[in-house]
């Protein structure tokens, strides 16, 4: 035979325990927050902070004349040693034909004391370019192949400017003066 406590006490019981619950999972997120930090300005990454985030990238221009969507983001990993940047195409469509997405990974590191950044790039094509970072004007990354390597000289540029995030990714091949745009594309931060 069961008896009732009291008429709705079950739900009240309830009802009280999902409010304490509540209040205990709020504390305990609060407390993993950390309090907002000041952006460093002056650590290996100051320079190139501005690039960290995920973006929107819509191609714009280029001798590859693709027109593709899709997202790349910027992160520190491996306890702030490593600037990643991975992306993702949505769509991408040549001239002629459709193109598989392809998927890419760049990394730069703060070289020893006294040394700019350095910068790798690897996609899943086999591409393989090694950068030296500049950072002529604030918001503005560089990143340029070493012109003594066998065939073209590569250049990759972001700048932000009024929120929106441009990027090139020119050639220079042997013998030309001047680089010429691969790629173009620019996008809003997402997050």
């Amino acid at each position: 035979m069961h008896r009732k406590c009291c008429p709705g006490g079950m739900q009240a019981i309830m009802m009280q325990m999902r409010q304490v619950s509540s209040l205990v999972l709020v504390l305990v997120v609060a407390s993993w927050v950390a309090p907002a930090q000041k952006p460093d300005t002056t650590g290996p990454w100051a320079g190139v902070r501005f690039l960290i985030g995920t973006w929107e990238a819509k191609t714009t221009g280029g001798h590859a004349q693709v027109q593709s969507t899709g997202t790349y983001s910027f992160r520190l990993e491996l306890r702030d040693h490593v600037l990643a940047r991975r992306t993702a195409y949505g769509t991408a469509k040549a001239r002629t034909t459709s193109i598989a997405s392809t998927r890419t990974c760049f990394t730069s590191t703060p070289g020893g004391p006294g040394q700019s950044l350095r910068a790798i790039y690897f996609d899943n094509e086999g591409h393989v370019i090694h950068y030296a970072v500049s950072v002529p004007k604030p918001g503005t990354a560089v990143l340029l192949s070493d012109a003594d390597q066998p065939g073209p000289q590569f250049r990759l540029s972001y700048e932000l400017n009024a929120g929106v995030m441009t990027g090139k990714f020119q050639m220079r091949m042997p013998g030309q003066q001047e680089f010429a745009s691969y790629l173009e594309w620019s996008g809003k931060r997402k997050y």
